[in-house]
């Protein structure tokens, strides 16, 4: 099978680290953003930055989509119309519903879909170290490889379309539930008069510590919050895993929890500008 070129729509944090990724892989990448201004940087990188989706498709032979949410997606695909048969990498983290109305338009534009969002932040994906998480037909495998390999350091197959998205609202639950604990612990921390960093001191190397805590602590302690993963994102992705929850019977107390951490610390603070680690405003008594 030669080497196929990629369209990519989206050239966000994670999509502008994919394209990069893809072509040290020796992939052709021809890129489209509704801001035109922040995918033209990936020019340096030798992608072709294209003025619409249906620009960005012509000559494709296979379209990854890495948008906010579910409305972006749609409308890209759709402006984009791909040939029929051609494969679409649908990376985007959207919602166990929303996938289905993703896999309708695919059926509807005559498109070979794989579920398939990703694990990992702004780093593991300029490293080209995200996991897959892919969900689709057995025959998309082998031309789907080019840009998963390239892109990951490991892809899980985990059966029809759609488990991909399931798995990633299980994960994605667990590092909101995550990061909003370590934001408790260092916001009672200074509560308590003592320096936050001492409790990133008490459990590192320890059963409870995990890398996570190492990189998200220390944003919260300095409070700086360069992105990886933004907050915006995180509280979008908030509301999904409620809609998961709901989906799968388990009660949500705890990701109610999550989700109205998410959203105070997102009236505190501009969401589009800083990392998940900025949940902690959330917890910070306000002042005046």
């Amino acid at each position: 099978m030669t080497t196929p070129v990629v369209a990519l729509l989206g050239t966000g944090t994670m999509g502008s680290a994919m394209a990069r990724s893809m072509r040290r892989a020796g992939l052709s990448v021809r890129a489209w953003n509704r801001t035109r201004t922040k995918a033209e940087p990936l020019v340096d990188a030798g992608v072709v930055v294209a003025d619409s989706p249906a620009d960005a498709v012509q000559g494709a032979d296979i379209v990854l989509t890495m948008l906010f949410d579910i409305d972006g997606v749609v409308d890209a695909i759709r402006q984009a119309a791909p040939a029929p048969g051609t494969l679409w990498l649908q990376a985007s983290t959207v919602g166990v519903s929303d996938v289905q109305t993703a896999a309708g338009v695919a059926e509807e534009l005559g498109l070979v879909m794989v579920d398939s969002p990703v694990l990992g932040t702004r780093q593991p994906a300029e490293k080209g170290d995200l996991v897959v998480l892919a969900s689709g037909p057995d025959d998309a495998r082998e031309q789907a490889a080019f840009v998963f390999d390239a892109i990951g350091s490991r892809t899980l197959w985990l059966g029809g379309v759609g488990q991909g998205t399931r798995l990633k609202m299980v994960a994605n639950a667990w590092v909101l539930s995550l990061t909003t604990a370590i934001a408790q612990s260092v916001a009672m921390a200074e509560g308590l008069g003592l320096d936050p960093q001492s409790f990133l001191d008490a459990i590192a190397g320890g059963a409870t510590d995990t890398p996570y805590a190492q990189v998200k602590g220390p944003a919260m302690v300095k409070q700086e919050y360069p992105i990886a993963f933004g907050l915006a994102a995180a509280l979008k992705d908030a509301g999904l895993i409620l809609e998961a929850l709901d989906k799968a019977r388990v009660p949500d107390v705890l990701g109610a929890a999550v989700h109205r951490i998410l959203s105070t610390a997102a009236e505190r603070v501009d969401p589009t500008a800083v990392d998940l680690a900025a949940a902690v405003e959330a917890l910070r008594p306000q002042r005046g």
